[in-house]
Order: structure tokens, then C-alpha cells, then sequence
């Protein structure tokens, strides 16, 4: 696992939901330094909460509104489609004790949130993806203007003890979330194009599966660590030899549509994550 050193001391994040995301941002924080002791967790299936706070020594509660006031962050980690409901519930507790509120639900905006709150409270908005489950994951955060630099920098400090975060501004969200929270899927899918191919011309599955699946993590540590010195174009550039294989390859793969295919991927992905937040 990657991790990141953890830099929020003194803080308390309580999370409402206790899944895959919940799970590996909590368990990247304590593995990352932060005191099990600064975060409790509750989710709607008690044994999802005890079976999270169980297996990174943090506090459980039996309730949202016990999380509420035991927290500074509460961690909004819930579907979209039951977060209304969730804070309809909390309107008192979220009144009386006024928590620095940060939602991960996707495509829930700013406005909508606060549209669901008690007046002036800090809100946070974060997208993280999937590959925070590896201490590898990106995120983008934002907040509104009751937020602190302060408090973004706390969440920050949350997201990037899981990987990379970035404070990026919210009519950014929707190429953000294309560029890393969708494009997960697909990269997986063309490590699963390499596998087939790596069948196709006699290598076992297991086998095409490692080698392509490495390749791709290898290529991406490479592209993080030249970032600052040459383009994903010029690191291409340096692999293929004048008339040599991966040239061969490299045009056939554009011949048949590559970058342009991705680039409807990401037009397709941006208009639908608009059409959600509206």
C-alpha cells in the first residue's frame, strides 16, 4: 500500500456509513499515522460499522446522531439517492453541535448540500476513486465559504493518506471526475484488452493478466515521477525506436480510434455527470 504521512492532529472525523470507500479511507489514515482514537464509524447494517471499527481499532456508535456529536468532520459516506434522508434526520444534532460536514457522494453539489443543512455550517465536498482501496487513489476537494483553508487542509491531509488529493475549484468536478473517478473502469478494461491479446498469441490468462496489469502500474509510476520534466507524449516518444515494434503498435492502436475514443469517453462522462447535477 502506498501511504502518505497523516497531518491532522487534534481532529475527530466521524464517517455515517461504514463501505468500501468509508473502509479505505479510515484504514489508510490509521495506517498512515493517525490515532485510531480520532475517528468513529456508523452505518445503517451495525455489523458493517462493528466489523470496520474492528478491524482498524477506531470507535463504532449504534447511531448517525452519536456520530454527529462525538465528531469535528462528519464524513458523509453514503449513496446519494439516501443522503437527504439521512440529513433530514440529523437536523438537530447538525444544529446543536455544527461539525465541519464533508460529502463524498458523487454528484451532490455544494448548493444542493447546503440546501440540506442548517445555515452557515463549513461543507466540504470530496471525490475520491476507487483506487484509494490500495492507498493509490486520487481526490478532488473543494468547499464552500463557511470553510476554512484550514479545514480544507485537514481533508486534505484525510484523502492524501490514501494517495493524491487536490483542491480543485467545484465547475471542475465534472472533468475531474471523468479524468480519475470514471477513468479507473477504463483502464481496467484496456488491461483487460492487453490480457486477451497476450491469450490470443499463446500466453496463459493468469499469466497475460500480471504481466499487462504491470505494466500499466509501472507506466504510471514512471509518468508521477517524470511529471515535471517530460509529457506522457514525450515518455512514448522514448519507447519507440525509428521502424521498430512499438511504433507498429502505436499507430495501428490510433489507426483504429484510440485517442479519439478516449476523448468521447471523457465528453460522454463530463455532459452526464452535468446532466446529474442539475
Amino acid at each position: 500500500m502506498r501511504v502518505r504521512n497523516y497531518h491532522c492532529p487534534m481532529t475527530r472525523f466521524g464517517f455515517i456509513g461504514a463501505g468500501n470507500m468509508a473502509g479505505a479511507i479510515v484504514k489508510g489514515a490509521v495506517a498512515a499515522g493517525a490515532s485510531p482514537s480520532d475517528f468513529v464509524v456508523t452505518d445503517a447494517y451495525a455489523a458493517a460499522a462493528q466489523s470496520l471499527a474492528q478491524s482498524a481499532g477506531v470507535g463504532a456508535s449504534d447511531s448517525n446522531a452519536g456520530v454527529v456529536a462525538a465528531c469535528d468532520y462528519l464524513v458523509l459516506a453514503v449513496k446519494p439517492q439516501v443522503l437527504p434522508a439521512v440529513l433530514a434526520d440529523l437536523a438537530d444534532a447538525l444544529a446543536t453541535h455544527r461539525p465541519v460536514v464533508v460529502s463524498i457522494a458523487a454528484g451532490i453539489t455544494l448548493e444542493k448540500l447546503a440546501s440540506l443543512l442548517p445555515e452557515n455550517l463549513p461543507i466540504i465536498r470530496v471525490m475520491p476513486n476507487v483506487n484509494a482501496m490500495v492507498g493509490a487513489g486520487m481526490a478532488a476537494v473543494t468547499g464552500n465559504a463557511a470553510a476554512s483553508q484550514e479545514q480544507i487542509d485537514a481533508v486534505v491531509g484525510l484523502m492524501a493518506s490514501v494517495g493524491d488529493a487536490v483542491v480543485i475549484p467545484e465547475k471542475d468536478f465534472s472533468a475531474y471526475t471523468a479524468l480519475a473517478g470514471s477513468s479507473p473502469s477504463w483502464v481496467f478494461m484496456f488491461i483487460e484488452a492487453l490480457t486477451k491479446a497476450g491469450v490470443k498469441h499463446g500466453l496463459t490468462r493468469p499469466l497475460a493478466a500480471r504481466i499487462a496489469a504491470q505494466a500499466v502500474a509501472g507506466s504510471a509510476q514512471l509518468a508521477i515521477a517524470r511529471s515535471g520534466e517530460q509529457s506522457a507524449s514525450d515518455l512514448s516518444d522514448m519507447v519507440c525506436s525509428p521502424g521498430g515494434t512499438t511504433i507498429a503498435g502505436l499507430l495501428a492502436a490510433e489507426g483504429a480510434g484510440f485517442t479519439p475514443s478516449i476523448v468521447a469517453a471523457v465528453d460522454a462522462t463530463v455532459a452526464r455527470d452535468k446532466e446529474l447535477g442539475s
